[in-house]
């Protein structure tokens, strides 16, 4: 019955979709991730990111035709309006260009760091490439504009911090979504120019928690305990993929939005959520939110302003034509989770969003119009009833299961078939519409071929898995990654009964080494902390110690991010590394992971505000040293994340000597210890 309900709405979501001219050049939105089409919809283009390829796939036969050699870690694929296929290579810095028909890698253009979202003009004149940063500074990041004939760069724009996705819009301005900020950026294209660097989304989400009645175009300040009014708030973290509808004045934005409020940290007792179910202890919430992490398609106009519900207002808005903003599920047993990419059918009634975390497809239509009974195909007995905006019928008009972790969707030309990349098993996902019913919703793997050991692919998916009962309920919907956010950091303070918890990174830390875990360093080994936060707060039904080691190895396997400033030159580094020792550092952070694994008071306690640290709950009289590897990508800094940069942090009671003997620098030698730590 299920399957039925599924693949019926699905088929009436592709079915009105009608036949025209592609808008992918102008802002990516038939296709969207690691997945593209080709304009006359024969060949997809599929980059795969452990393999380092691009699977050159028949899309009527699901049979792959070449595969092409490209940079490390493939991110992001682009067919642009002359068929020319272009890569986002993440940790290569670069971007592969492929020319129609052609069985090898044509070019490689040189970028910045970590290089993710593409764009193209509609004449396919221009290039649009945002890097995580630039290569010479990891404090901000860059949009590029790169000429297709000569590839050569036209200009480069500081857009803000880790930007992660760009889309053009028809009024020759592109919006650039900032990753963990939870912001966009708007550029002015012809002139190189941000017209507007934040929205104040946060503001408008949270309007009534915060007491306000009016938003300002400001971003929302980096989150510091005692700033962002009381814990009843969330903001939105993982902006990962932006789109623009056909006619350019709306924007959509798939996101998470984490929340402020304070989580119960492990008694495993029971949450009241919403819809009066129960939950874990990352569970309840508000507006069926979970308390930890929701997702959500966040809808602009064309300037940028946020046409968003306040939080506090389940039933949503009922007079503006968008998608609903919280993606709540039809299904019970099918949570939606981890947004990874977003598609926009060529009519721009329907948006598709791949889940990398729920492996599913969430089908949204972009207005009430296009949805609601009597007004479309939604109208049959397979459509839920009710329409947008009510707890517990669920905002998703059809979810879709597909393979393990998609990563990029593409929907065709014609808009009767949609094909969906799942990174974690190399498959492909076809979703096909004939007549208005689906006559074949499969998936096809591309190849055999794996660069993960068995142990870490098992752990991918644990640690990514919003639908394993043995990590998490499925009330709750979350996974690992919907906090480590690629198995790196959110940015985001957790606000805990114990006070407030910024995320760490992960990757490229020497895990294994750093025990014990958590801030407060109560768990001696992972598989301790493992049996904590997956049973007493995610609520899954336990982890077995070969899942233990299955996510160490898949932690293990994972490289650092790139770092603009692991090339720093080396009589730099010495100057910064005297300062380093002078200011007696390597007291605690010392070893090759940079901590000595043990406990300090570093002056950093929160006493004020609205989260208050809870010391008796240090077993150690002291926070947990964290590791240093890889801090430049890491901001902001401290458990409570109250350090936006290094530098602040060093010069905040510089004279105190709390956080080493920091006393003792010249203002010269700080700059020195900065310009070391972000080398690491």
């Amino acid at each position: 019955m299920k399957k039925r309900l599924l693949t019926a709405a699905l088929a009436a979501c592709l079915s009105l979709a009608p036949a025209c001219s592609p808008n992918a050049s102008a802002g990516g939105n038939s296709a969207n991730g690691s997945l593209g089409v080709s304009r006359d919809d024969a060949l997809l283009y599929a980059a795969d990111s452990d393999l380092d390829s691009v699977f050159v796939v028949d899309a009527k036969t699901q049979t792959v035709t070449s595969t092409i050699k490209v940079g490390r870690q493939p991110e992001k694929v682009l067919v642009g309006p002359d068929d020319t296929v272009y890569v986002t290579n993440r940790l290569d810095r670069s971007v592969s260009v492929i020319r129609k028909g052609a069985t090898q890698e044509s070019a490689r253009i040189a970028v910045a760091v970590e290089p993710v979202g593409l764009a193209a003009s509609s004449d396919g004149k221009t290039l649009y490439v945002v890097n995580a940063t630039s290569l010479t500074d990891s404090d901000f990041g860059t949009l590029m504009a790169i000429d297709t004939a000569t590839l050569a760069l036209k200009w480069e724009l500081p857009v803000g911090h880790e930007p992660r996705s760009v889309t053009l819009m028809g009024d020759g301005k592109a919006a650039i979504s900032l990753y963990k900020d939870g912001d966009l950026v708007l550029v002015d294209l012809a002139t190189a120019k941000i017209t507007r660097s934040g929205t104040g989304v946060f503001n408008a989400l949270n309007a009534s928690a915060l007491g306000i009645t009016t938003t300002s175009g400001a971003p929302a300040p980096r989150q510091i305990p005692g700033t962002f009014g009381a814990p009843t708030t969330a903001r939105p973290l993982g902006m990962e993929a932006v789109t623009v509808s056909p006619d350019g004045k709306q924007l959509y934005v798939a996101s998470m939005l984490a929340s402020d409020t304070v989580i119960n940290t492990g008694s495993g007792t029971s949450q009241p959520t919403p819809t009066g179910s129960s939950g874990s202890g990352y569970g309840g919430g508000s507006c069926g939110t979970t308390a930890v992490a929701a997702p959500a398609v966040l809808t602009f106009d064309s300037e940028g302003a946020p046409q968003v519900d306040d939080l506090t207002t389940c039933a949503g808005d009922t007079t503006t034509d968008r998608p609903p903003m919280l993606l709540t599920s039809p299904v019970p047993d099918m949570p939606v989770q981890g947004p990874k990419a977003i598609a926009l059918e060529s009519s721009g009634r329907f948006l598709f969003i791949a889940n990398q975390e729920s492996n599913n497809v969430a089908i949204v239509a972009t207005a009430k119009t296009s949805g609601t009974p009597g007004t479309s195909s939604f109208g049959q007995a397979d459509a839920l009833p009710g329409g947008f905006g009510k707890v517990g019928l669920g905002t998703v008009s059809q979810l879709v299961a597909v393979g393990a972790g998609p990563s990029g969707i593409a929907v065709t030309h014609d808009g009767k078939t949609a094909y969906v990349y799942n990174a974690f098993d190399h498959s492909i996902s076809k979703l096909e519409s004939i007549d208005g019913r689906v006559s074949n919703a499969s998936t096809t793997k591309l190849t055999t071929d794996e660069a993960l050991t068995t142990e870490a692919l098992a752990g991918r998916r644990l640690f990514f898995s919003a639908v394993d009962s043995r990590m998490n309920n499925l009330a709750t919907g979350i996974s690992c990654a919907s906090c480590h956010l690629e198995g790196r950091e959110d940015g985001h303070v957790w606000n805990f009964s114990d006070g407030p918890r910024q995320t760490p990174s992960l990757q490229g830390r020497m895990l294994a080494q750093t025990a014990p875990f958590h801030w407060n360093g109560e768990f001696n080994d992972l598989l301790s902390f493992m049996n904590h936060t997956v049973t007493n707060r995610m609520g899954g039904s336990g982890v077995t110690p070969a899942m233990e080691q299955q996510v160490a190895a898949f932690i293990a396997s994972m490289p650092k991010a790139d770092n603009p400033h692991a090339t720093t030159a080396a009589d730099v580094v010495a100057r910064g590394r005297a300062a380093f020792d002078k200011a007696e550092c390597g007291t605690c952070h010392n070893s090759a992971a940079f901590t000595d694994n043990t406990f300090a008071d570093v002056g950093t306690y929160v006493k004020s505000g609205a989260v208050l640290d809870n010391l008796g709950t240090l077993p150690h009289g002291g926070l947990n040293t964290p590791s240093l590897l890889g801090l430049s990508r890491t901001a902001p800094y401290l458990h409570d994340g109250s350090a936006v940069t290094l530098k602040g942090r060093i010069m905040t009671g510089k004279n105190l000597d709390q956080h080493g003997k920091t006393s003792r620098l010249s203002d010269t030698e700080v700059d020195e210890l900065v310009g070391y730590l972000k080398s690491l």
